[in-house]
């Protein structure tokens, strides 16, 4: 399922964060990242895919921005 949401409390050192859809948080991992690049900001809008999780939770995989271009880091579009 797909969603779409604000990115809130992403945490460098723990590589992790959450994002908001407006019915609820759903948690993911920096590895989920599309770009690679293992950061994200708080407060970009962002669209991913809900997936079961490691730890039998939901979580948000293939993270990218909703205006995504291709190369783009996701830290650059604030």
């Amino acid at each position: 399922m797909r969603i779409e949401g604000v990115v809130v409390d992403f945490d460098d050192d723990r590589g992790d964060g959450w994002i908001d859809d407006g019915d609820g948080r759903w948690y993911f991992h920096c590895v989920a990242i599309a770009d690679g690049s293992r950061h994200v900001d708080n407060g970009l809008e962002v669209s991913g895919i809900r997936v079961a999780g490691h730890r039998g939770a939901d979580e948000v995989s293939e993270v990218r921005p909703r205006r995504y271009e291709a190369g783009e880091p996701l830290a650059a579009r604030t």
